[in-house]
């Protein structure tokens, strides 16, 4: 391994918008402690099943229902 190496011709990553974002989001303890209850089950990281939970409503274009 090198001591140095040069990135002064680099390149940006062209698939970089394609990745994950990290965001912050305020959640319920209920919500938290289900998702690590389904993580321990299924051995999948609870915030890559809130995020496949979220990839499925969106794909599916499901909206919530709420009575006011």
């Amino acid at each position: 391994m090198k001591k140095e190496y040069d990135f002064s011709k680099a390149k940006k990553n062209p698939y970089a918008k394609l990745f994950k974002r990290q965001v912050t989001m305020r959640l319920d303890d209920e919500v938290i402690k289900y998702f690590k209850s389904l993580a321990e089950e299924t051995g999948i990281p609870y915030q890559n099943l809130i995020n496949l939970y979220l990839k499925e409503c969106a794909h599916n274009q499901k909206k919530l229902k709420w009575a006011s």
